[in-house]
């Protein structure tokens, strides 16, 4: 087990997944500029290792490396015991990844690691996590959700839902605490995200896209004002209000004829 380690006791420890690319990579640089050492976490050692050595050197802060596949049991567990041995100051749930394929078509093997990285995996973290932080009074969750949690879009959005909804119950449960427990639900940005899930994304409206960057900047000032949802972008934020006010029957067809899957 690795254990923190840090000469410079007035600086704190940001974990992250998902750590090595897009949305995660943007949450390690707003946390290193902010005062933060990272754990970062992801399956790709060689660019956590280069990310680590980007953020010494541009920002000073150290880094610690977990290799880990949150699919499986293992590597779950392996970032569990991490938290449970140490002191967290701030949790971001961000690995995940969609499945470009209409789920009565899809491989269960894939349906299942959807539910594994996107729902297990951030609510045993936030169970072992939360009630350090409730403890000590301290501490900040960012769960990064989708505004695919909204519609009906196959598992991926009953995924973030789940998130969604769960971060907004944690933010009431500890609202008298100095805790704070936010859902990031971006639209499309531009990460690899869709690549690595095959879609094609060639067709979607330039102003759709959304930076990465300025969106985890918006979901720390969220978290950090106790918001229970960030939702970065005017695009998406009619979005979502046209989805909460159209029939829900109709949000069901446009999700499913649309297949749509966001971060």
């Amino acid at each position: 087990m690795v254990h923190l380690n840090n000469g410079d006791e007035m600086k704190k420890w940001a974990l992250v997944t998902g750590a090595s690319s897009g949305i995660g990579e943007s949450f390690t640089r707003l946390l290193a500029a902010e005062g933060f050492n990272l754990v970062l976490v992801a399956r790709d050692e060689v660019r956590l290792n280069e990310r680590a050595a980007g953020l010494k050197s541009k920002y000073g802060a150290d880094s610690i490396v977990l290799v880990a596949d949150l699919a499986t049991e293992s590597g779950c567990a392996k970032v569990e015991d991490f938290i449970a041995n140490n002191e967290v100051e701030v949790l971001i749930n961000n690995a995940g990844f969609g499945i470009n394929k209409a789920f009565t078509m899809s491989d269960l093997a894939k349906e299942e690691e959807v539910l594994k990285v996107l729902v297990r995996t951030p609510m045993r973290l936030m169970h072992v996590a939360l009630p350090k932080m409730k403890e000590r009074n301290s501490g900040i969750v960012i769960n990064v959700s989708s505004v695919a949690g909204f519609i009906a879009g196959g598992a991926y959005s009953a995924s973030k839902a789940y998130l969604t909804v769960l971060s907004e119950s944690l933010n009431t449960e500890l609202s008298a605490t100095k805790v704070k427990v936010s859902a990031l639900c971006p639209g499309f940005t531009r990460t690899e995200f869709h690549q690595r899930g095959r879609m094609k994304m060639a067709g979607l409206p330039q102003f759709m896209w959304l930076n990465s960057d300025a969106l985890v900047a918006k979901a720390w000032k969220d978290a950090l004002a106790g918001k229970p949802v960030s939702i970065p972008g005017w695009q998406y934020k009619v979005l979502v209000g046209i989805i909460s006010s159209v029939p829900r029957s109709l949000v069901r067809r446009v999700g499913m004829n649309l297949r749509v899957k966001q971060r």
